[in-house]
């Protein structure tokens, strides 16, 4: 199996390429005012506003550096019933693919309610590497902020051209 590799401080993490639409660079952001917690903004992708989360600001509760290897990757992050929409996430050395076998990947024992989307974790010469689990990363709460459902049970984004 394929995954995206980066960093976050000094932490490596991955996530299952099957999530990734595209890896672009750090691009301006235009940032939301009282935006929940590693909400950074929302950026222009094609002629289209996608928010983007900073996972290092998610995770380590600061905002991630930027390196010419921080990227924005867009992933098809799922909101309900088949349905994805584009989201945006700010990692650090995000440069590189790895393949591993998903059996290589093994929980640690330690749940974060916080957290749910670190998942398991697997070893290769430099160490751990955690899986981020795309589907959970959001809080229904933000994922709801981000992505707001409508009366007919659709999904829209707020900062679409239609809101």
């Amino acid at each position: 199996m394929l995954f995206l590799l980066f960093e976050l401080g000094s932490d490596r993490y991955v996530l299952d390429v099957r999530h990734v639409a595209e890896v672009l660079p750090f691009v301006g952001i235009q940032q939301i005012p009282h935006a929940p917690v590693g909400v950074a903004g929302v950026f222009d992708f094609r002629g289209s506003p996608v928010p983007v989360v900073d996972l290092s600001q998610l995770t380590l509760g600061r905002p991630a550096e930027p390196r010419l290897s921080t990227r924005i990757i867009l992933v098809h992050y799922p909101v309900g019933d088949g349905e994805t929409h584009l989201l945006g996430l700010i990692a650090e050395r995000a440069t590189r693919t790895v393949r591993h076998a998903p059996t290589d990947f093994v929980s640690t024992g330690v749940t974060s309610d916080g957290a749910p989307y670190l998942g398991p974790v697997a070893t290769d010469a430099r160490g751990l590497l955690r899986w981020i689990e795309v589907p959970v990363l959001l809080t229904p709460a933000v994922r709801d902020v981000l992505f707001k459902p409508t009366k007919e049970g659709t999904w829209v984004s707020p900062t679409s051209k239609t809101c």
